[in-house]
């Protein structure tokens, strides 16, 4: 993996300036058969910020996560997260039969901020035509369990996706849970690869067929399940909405978005190039940031309006690069942030500089842990209806108010008529 220097990591960041109310949630009863949710406790004041999450009865000591992609494709790796402190990994997307998984090279296209063909300016696009874990299943599984016996208290989440096939999918699940993994993200939502076989984002699409797979998934599975969204579709809450009614506890958004990179517009062909010829792929890095912002505080608020009697998590993907990207997540109601992208471009050590800055923000605003401030923005969004009638209203309230002096006591006695005609209302 490429390595920069974190010192070219912006931690400063501008947030408005409203006042933020701390959010109260009462104890909610858990769903049966699965592990519980976070618990909640009261906030204890102190000078450092508290990061560690608990989501899904999963302890982490942070809400930062290894998204899945190459920064989680083997055991080596997966150790070095662990050893650099990020609060969970999530490995490669994993499939019984890895043989049917054939990747090619070159397989990545970089957006950067100056004109096109440049190699200098800064990256802002990332995008990649990288299929799921070409590996031997075999060979993950035995990762799996060393890592969760070289690391009991640590979170490890297997991201599994298989054909529409029920026991293909009772039977992967089964294979890896046995390794002692801690939760499951399925994937539904890869743009690319093997969409004729009713894999990723081809079942994500598909309410009907999402529901019926879920159904089979939630049934076999005894450990929480996540469901990856695809962004690639009309309104991201369906799809959502139908994998929690199907029994999943937990909602991950987004993955990356269907894209063409660029041309090249000297060899007048597509990137990437793999022998003359490309395909789309999946759209990331810190351009796709508000989209996935959007994403999520959609599916937030159809999850607080529609499973407020419920206890459900989400995880927040797109573009985090810097404390104060994770923080808008949280804001808009993720309990964690996942990062893929950006480890591929910043290394594994970012997550100390990810967690730095998240801290500088909950001290600049007095919030001592995570739930001080989880979902606070998310009653600041409405209807462009109600935007007009606010300002409307707004503009008629400052009309009322009085100008000038507001009473004899004000008088500095430079012009008297002038300052008591002031103090009439316009």
């Amino acid at each position: 993996m490429a390595s920069l220097n974190l010192s070219h990591i912006r931690g400063d960041s501008a947030f408005a300036e409203f006042p933020l109310t701390r959010l109260v949630r009462p104890s909610l009863s858990l769903p049966a058969g699965r592990v519980g949710f976070r618990v909640l406790g009261q906030a204890q004041a102190s000078s450092e910020p508290d990061l560690s999450v608990k989501v899904n009865g999963l302890q982490m000591p942070n809400p930062f996560v290894i998204g899945s992609g190459p920064p989680g494709t083997n055991y080596t790796v997966m150790k070095r997260a662990f050893d650099e402190g990020w609060g969970a990994v999530i490995a490669k997307t994993v499939s019984l039969d890895a043989a049917k998984v054939i990747n090619v090279t070159p397989r990545y296209a970089r957006l950067r901020a100056d004109a096109n063909g440049s190699a200098k300016g800064q990256i802002i696009g990332w995008e990649n035509i990288e299929l799921i874990s070409d590996r031997p299943l075999e060979t993950m599984l035995k990762e799996f369990k060393q890592l969760k016996e070289e690391y009991p208290d640590r979170i490890l989440i297997a991201s599994i996706m298989e054909e529409y096939n029920k026991a293909a999918w009772e039977e992967l699940i089964d294979r890896v849970e046995q390794t002692g993994i801690d939760a499951i993200e399925v994937n539904f939502s890869c743009p690319h690869g093997m969409p004729e076989r009713k894999m990723g984002a081809a079942v994500g699409q598909d309410c009907g067929l999402l529901e019926e797979v879920c159904g089979w998934i939630n049934a076999k599975s005894t450990v929480p399940v996540w469901a990856k969204m695809t962004p690639n579709i009309t309104d991201i809450t369906e799809p959502a909405r139908v994998a929690l009614r199907s029994g999943c506890e937990g909602i991950a958004a987004i993955n990356t978005i269907m894209s063409v990179m660029g041309i090249n517009l000297k060899t007048l062909r597509p990137e990437p190039c793999v022998e003359g010829y490309s395909t789309p792929g999946g759209y990331s890095c810190k351009a796709v940031h508000p989209i996935a912002l959007a994403k999520v505080m959609n599916i937030a608020k159809m999850m607080k309006a529609e499973f407020s009697d419920g206890d459900y998590s989400l995880s927040g993907i797109g573009g985090v690069e810097k404390g104060a990207d994770a923080a808008e997540f949280i804001l808009l109601g993720a309990n964690t942030v996942q990062v893929c992208t950006g480890v591929m471009m910043h290394g594994y050590p970012l997550v100390k500089k990810l967690c730095e800055e998240l801290k500088d923000f909950m001290r600049s605003h007095n919030f001592s842990t995570i739930e001080d401030f989880r979902g606070a923005s998310l009653e600041y969004f409405t209807t462009h209806t109600d935007l007009v009638q606010r300002q409307q209203e707004a503009i008629r309230q400052r009309k009322a108010v009085k100008k000038g002096l507001q009473s004899d006591k004000d008088w500095t006695g430079d012009g008297f008529v002038n300052e008591t005609e002031s103090m009439v209302s316009n």
